[in-house]
């Protein structure tokens, strides 16, 4: 089998004062791509070696994959050193820092003037050379591994429900919509069982005594969201064009 050059779409981005901007971008388009390939880039010369396996395809959705050998080297139009690559089943996504620090394009990925019909703009990622400062750059930003909050998950003190205890026993000083004192979420939780468990159950909710801290605590009042039911809902029209503020703190 005779290696054939992998079809490589490019862009770039240029910047004489911030590094991370002085880019190009390229994507070698080699689906299933091994990933003991070969790619090397020094000074101007970038070279690109390997071999796709074959896919068949068993649920007639796709073309089968045939496996085929790739090969190139390319002659960059200036001189340039790898920042990042990422491969997927499609491709593989390489960033090159280039070497000169210009604000001016390159005018062609190659130093070679004449046409190679291999190589093509990706429009998803271009932009011109006087809009490049205009545009959001999040595709960029997110190509060939650039981006991307490492790791994932949950922001710090975001965790497990664990942390959900101390947060209610922080909020223990919050005053009630229309009451004169605070709920008491650490009783309420204690009247609720201690747990989450399912509705009738040992560690089930106790919704009579919930609703009585609830109204101890002044949510059935004047500002209650409802739980008072009737006479709540007549005590908070009665106090709307009330505005003495929120009650005075407690002494410690």
């Amino acid at each position: 089998m005779a290696p054939i050059q992998p079809e490589i779409l490019w862009a770039q981005r240029s910047s004489d004062t911030e590094p991370e901007r002085n880019v190009v971008f390229l994507t070698i388009n080699a689906p299933e791509l091994d990933p003991d390939y070969h790619l090397s880039v020094e000074g101007n010369q970038l070279t690109f070696r390997g071999k796709t396996h074959q896919v068949d395809n068993s649920r007639g959705t796709a073309s089968t994959i045939e496996p085929k050998e790739y090969e190139c080297t390319l002659t960059l139009f200036a001189d340039a050193t790898e920042r990042s690559r990422a491969l997927s089943g499609k491709s593989l996504q390489v960033v090159l820092q280039k070497r000169d620090a210009k604000q001016e394009y390159w005018p062609r990925l190659v130093a070679d003037k004449g046409r190679n019909n291999r190589i093509r703009s990706n429009f998803d990622l271009w932009r011109d050379e006087d809009e490049q400062e205009d545009e959001d750059d999040d595709k960029a930003d997110q190509f060939g591994g650039m981006g991307g909050a490492p790791g994932g998950g949950m922001p710090p003190g975001m965790g497990g429900m664990g942390d959900m205890g101390g947060m209610m026993g922080g909020m223990g000083g919050m005053g009630g919509a229309g009451g004169p004192g605070g709920m008491d979420f650490a009783s309420m939780m204690q009247g609720m069982g201690g747990g989450a468990g399912g509705a009738g159950g040992a560690g089930g909710m106790d919704f009579e005594k919930m609703m009585e801290q609830l109204k101890a605590s002044g949510m059935g009042g004047a500002g209650g969201a409802g739980f008072g039911g009737a006479e709540g809902d007549d005590e908070g029209e009665e106090g709307e064009d009330d505005d003495e503020g929120p009650p005075p703190l407690e002494e410690a």
